[in-house]
């Protein structure tokens, strides 16, 4: 009895292996593929892709499928976002050196995808740690060749582009079966508070200058056509000076010519009515009393008006 039922024990022992190994069997030979995902299968060390999404089969304890996460996925380089709105930052990853020996952070964000599962699984050890470093790299090469100023300010698009190319060209040469998707600067400071502080005030400092442009531009704009206009009228003003001064001008030449021509003919007569009309601008009060006698003309200058009043004077006295 003892031995039928120890008999009976082993069979049921048995059984309840062989069907725990089936069981294990079945579900070791079966695998489901997201859409977010690629399998790659090995048999006998060697590796071929998956394709097709849902439920797949494998031969158990032969074959060995890995998956591999095939959407796109990012590197956060010189910052730590956690938690969604607040970022802190790592500072020997963000801080870098520009090409006038300033130091500034500058914060990375690498968004990367798996194209080729199989490199990316047997390429290279640690292809996540690779990509992070050759980004990494890239930045610091590339922020290196701006000064501190174009970096903070006008060169962030640039250098932005000029990460990416470089990031593209280091993975199709590391060829670990990742392909970039973007790289995209999310912010560059000064390291330090007070340097933060003097470049907020260099880029006041700058809008106000674009500011007091334009507003220069504007006034210049708005007092030109005055400007011209008034320039215009002291240049017809001028014009019309120089005009009369040309025919006064052209006129006492013309009056001097006559009287010189006079003048040949007959020099003392001329000389004469020139003293005499001289003399008659100059002292209006005065008569002139012309007297011919035998040894020629004499002229005489005789204030009458004085004569007359004491004339008037004597005649008064006389009377008295």
């Amino acid at each position: 009895m003892k031995t039928k039922e120890g008999k009976i024990v082993v069979k049921i022992i048995a059984g309840v292996f062989i069907g725990v190994f089936l069981l294990i069997t079945i579900f070791s030979s079966i695998y489901t593929i997201s859409e977010t995902e690629a399998a790659v299968v090995t048999t006998f060390g060697k590796a071929s892709l998956e394709e097709g999404k849902g439920l797949r089969f494998k031969i158990p304890f032969i074959q060995k499928v890995t998956k591999v996460n095939t959407t796109v996925q990012g590197i956060q380089i010189g910052y730590s976002e956690q938690t969604p709105g607040k970022a802190t930052t790592v500072e020997h990853e963000a801080l870098m050196i520009t090409s006038d020996y300033n130091f500034i952070d500058c914060d990375f964000y690498i968004s990367y995808q798996v194209t080729d599962p199989i490199l990316y699984l047997y390429g290279s050890d640690q292809p996540d740690d690779i990509i992070k470093n050759i980004a990494m790299s890239s930045i610091r090469s590339v922020v290196s060749a701006y000064n501190v100023d174009t970096a903070i300010t006008t060169g962030k698009a640039e250098i932005q582009s000029n990460v990416k190319g470089m990031i593209i060209q280091a993975l199709e040469k590391e060829n670990i079966g990742i392909t970039l998707v973007d790289a995209s600067i999310q912010d560059v400071e000064p390291p330090t508070d007070t340097i933060i502080a003097a470049f907020t005030a260099v880029e006041t400092a700058k809008q106000g200058k674009e500011s007091a442009i334009n507003e220069a531009n504007a006034y210049r704009n708005e007092q030109l056509p005055a400007s011209e206009a008034k320039a215009d009228k002291i240049l017809q003003d001028a014009n019309a000076k120089k005009t009369s001064r040309i025919k006064e001008a052209k006129g006492q030449a013309s009056r001097f010519n006559s009287e010189y021509a006079e003048y040949k003919k007959y020099p003392l007569v001329t000389k004469q009515r020139m003293f005499l009309e001289t003399m008659e601008e100059v002292l209006p009060k005065l008569t002139v009393i012309i007297n011919d006698d035998e040894t020629g003309s004499v002229l005489k200058l005789t204030d009458l008006d004085k004569f007359g009043s004491s004339s008037s004077k004597k005649s008064d006295k006389s009377d008295n």
